[in-house]
């Protein structure tokens, strides 16, 4: 399902729908990656991977953002080893980091889409492709199917052996946090301010709960009052579809109310327009630091198609495993080797 809206419509810029979901270690060097990595190994890993999420992308568009997003989370805990992936053994105490909070809102065609291109890769190459590899060109290959860039993806990750739902919540950005954490945050992962506005930018496409932006519709900071930085239209338009309480709690909004499908630049210009979802996406226009970048992005596609290129290929290479005393080559990406 597709659907375009333009930006002056702002009663049916905001469509709310009802949905399951829809939704650290210091960076070694990016010469450990390359793009030729299974040139010999599985040398066809690129086009086995596209088969499988250009199909889901055509069965369920969901599968695009989420799995985005799932790579983002895996990242950003523990680094890009797939462990975001792994299923919380039965029985155990500790759950896995797919079973936190953070992670249970994404949706499970992002989960599905990885462990059918994983499954097609073993059937090709045994034992020889990362599901942390996968990972990485799945997310580039649902950026593009998207409308946005196509970008060689570096490869050579290992699996991580480590994976535990009390590591998530410290190391993923929050809807209310400040730019100061988000900093600090991003900092933590070796990604720079320009980083944190380019890969905001990933909020062309998707969606997130009424629950990481009501208090901005009704309480903004303990004032009873909503935030003065949304457009007063967007404001009556989500008010109607997220109640203060008691409402649905799988009602979604597009973090891109105009272009919700498309993987474009107009998540920039709806932060010009106080038209950001979450506190944290406008703040990136209210800061002095990083409006200007916004407005630069928002200027130019092909400047922020290059600069996502760029930023992902940095965020890629986050915690990277490399052998078998730091990492393992899963077979079944929700299940550990040993």
């Amino acid at each position: 399902m597709y659907f375009s809206f333009s930006s002056t419509s702002f009663f049916t810029i905001i469509f709310l729908v009802s949905a399951n979901a829809i939704t650290n270690p210091t960076r070694k060097p990016q010469n450990q990656l390359s793009v030729n990595f299974y040139a010999k190994s599985c040398p066809h890993v690129d086009q086995l991977v596209a088969s499988v999420t250009s199909q889901q992308f055509k069965e369920a568009p969901i599968s695009g953002p989420a799995t985005i997003r799932l790579f983002f989370h895996d990242c950003f805990v523990e680094g890009c080893d797939a462990s975001v992936l792994i299923s919380t053994k039965a029985g155990s105490k500790e759950l896995a980091e797919k079973d936190a909070e953070d992670n249970k809102e994404v949706a499970m065609e992002a989960f599905d889409s990885i462990n059918k291109a994983k499954a097609l890769v073993e059937t090709k190459c045994p034992g020889v492709v990362s599901c942390a590899d996968i990972l990485a060109i799945a997310a580039r290959d649902f950026v593009h199917l998207a409308g946005g860039p196509y970008y060689q993806v570096k490869k050579g990750r290992w699996d991580g052996k480590i994976s535990m739902a009390s590591r998530v919540q410290s190391n993923l950005p929050r809807a209310n946090s400040t730019l100061d954490e988000l900093l600090r945050l991003f900092k933590s992962k070796g990604l720079s301010l320009e980083d944190l506005v380019i890969l905001s930018g990933a909020h062309t496409i998707g969606f997130a709960h009424c629950r990481h932006f009501v208090t901005r519709l009704y309480d903004y900071k303990g004032t009873k009052q909503p935030d003065p930085s949304i457009d007063p239209r967007l404001l009556k338009a989500l008010k109607m579809s997220c109640p203060h309480y008691g409402g649905n709690t799988d009602i979604v909004a597009p973090f891109d109310v105009t272009t919700p499908f498309s993987f474009d630049n107009a998540y920039y210009g709806n932060l010009e327009a106080k038209m950001g979802l979450l506190a944290t996406d406008q703040a990136l226009f209210l800061d002095p630091r990083t409006k200007p970048l916004v407005q630069a992005m928002a200027k130019d596609k092909q400047k922020f198609f290059q600069a996502f290129v760029v930023a992902m290929d940095k965020m890629g290479s986050i915690g990277v495993k490399r052998g078998r005393r730091h990492g393992e080559k899963r077979k079944d990406c929700r299940i550990h080797m040993g």
